[in-house]
């Protein structure tokens, strides 16, 4: 699904946060912004979770012309920032295989793309990527590279011909490991379903792949979790499918869609990614699909706000400096009272100052 830049955060109605639970999903995070504001709103929607521990920042090269797939200045060094403030941070960059990524590219154009690719015409750009990415400090990228191959949205989509698309895979994977000091994991991930092609036609062989993802929004209308995980090319086909390559899984977008605030849904993916326990999962944050900067969806926003909020290692709150004793006097509600309100209520002496 194409990334939109999403507008500023519209908080949803306060939830009642539940105690914090056991850190389950080992990394999680959200995709919420596209460029560098980012890393600012990943901070903020920990703090909406309580401080829950985000360790996944996520986020999309343009796809429109080859100069911005190699990562053009100005656009990764907020990201890269971010990523080295501390060590267990993962950063997960979508990577499109083709320029005019999104422009309804012609299948018979497409066939030709892919085995230009396929013969190495291709290599140079991912190899400036890469370099790049060396040089910002984050070779441990996890590099989603040519994502929802399987459905008709993008220029990199692999049913025209799926060969190529394969051997194209392979050439860009080659071409960015042979950077020195590269750590990259590439994660081959499609949609959900069937789509245009079914996903394992697409598979390009376990030397050139780390992650098995999987983009999993609440759609078509109508159809319940269970059938989602039970369809064809679906959620449990996607666990199994990993397991028998020996590969860790994922969920890069995944989020509401065709059938509103579904509340019943977001329960249900949270508790599946609880028990498959991918190795990152990040939630697609804008409207239609998200539950932080979209108002619309109150249910399951507050469904995803109870069973995260706290979740993983949360840092220690800063000391706060001891109030003096003339701006407030503190209220005995009882332990029971300040145990729901997480502390002592205070009075302020000078409420009515319009300078406070």
């Amino acid at each position: 699904m194409a990334p939109q830049p999403p507008a500023a955060p519209a908080v949803p109605s306060p939830a009642v946060p539940s105690p914090a639970e056991p850190d389950r999903v080992s990394s999680f995070g959200a995709y919420v912004d596209y460029g560098s504001r980012g890393p600012g709103r990943i901070q903020e929607l920990s703090e909406w979770l309580g401080g829950a521990k985000l360790r996944v920042g996520h986020t999309y090269l343009p796809g429109d012309r080859w100069s911005n797939i190699e990562g053009a200045p100005t656009f990764l060094e907020s990201w890269a920032d971010w990523r080295k403030e501390r060590d267990d941070r993962l950063f997960v960059l979508n990577v499109p295989m083709l320029d005019r990524n999104e422009e309804g590219v012609g299948d018979y154009a497409v066939r030709s793309l892919l085995r230009r690719g396929a013969a190495g015409e291709f290599d140079e750009h991912y190899r400036v990527l890469a370099r790049r990415l060396v040089d910002l400090g984050v070779p441990d990228t996890v590099l989603v590279l040519g994502w929802e191959m399987n459905g008709i949205t993008y220029t990199h989509r692999c049913a025209p011909d799926p060969e190529s698309w394969k051997a194209y895979w392979k050439r860009i994977v080659t071409a960015m490991r042979a950077v020195p000091g590269q750590k990259f994991k590439f994660d081959f991930t499609p949609s959900r379903g069937r789509d245009a092609v079914p996903w394992t036609e697409c598979y390009p062989g376990d030397d050139v792949v780390d992650i098995i993802g999987m983009d999993s929004y609440d759609q078509p209308r109508g159809m319940t979790f269970d059938e989602q995980v039970s369809e064809p090319y679906g959620l449990k086909h996607h666990v199994e499918f990993a397991a028998e390559h020996k590969k860790a899984i994922s969920y890069p977008e995944w989020g509401l869609f065709r059938n509103g605030d579904n509340a019943e849904y977001m329960r249900r993916m949270l508790a599946w990614m609880d028990e498959k326990k991918p190795l990152y999962n990040t939630i697609t944050d804008y409207c239609p699909h998200g539950v932080w900067q979209c108002s619309t969806n109150p249910k399951s926003s507050r469904v995803y706000r109870e069973l995260l909020t706290g979740r993983g290692d949360t840092p220690p709150k800063p000391t706060e400096p001891t109030p003096k004793p003339t701006e407030c006097s503190p209220l005995d509600l009882g332990d029971w009272v300040e145990y729901w309100l997480g502390g002592k209520l205070c009075l302020r002496f000078d409420w009515w100052r319009r300078d406070r």
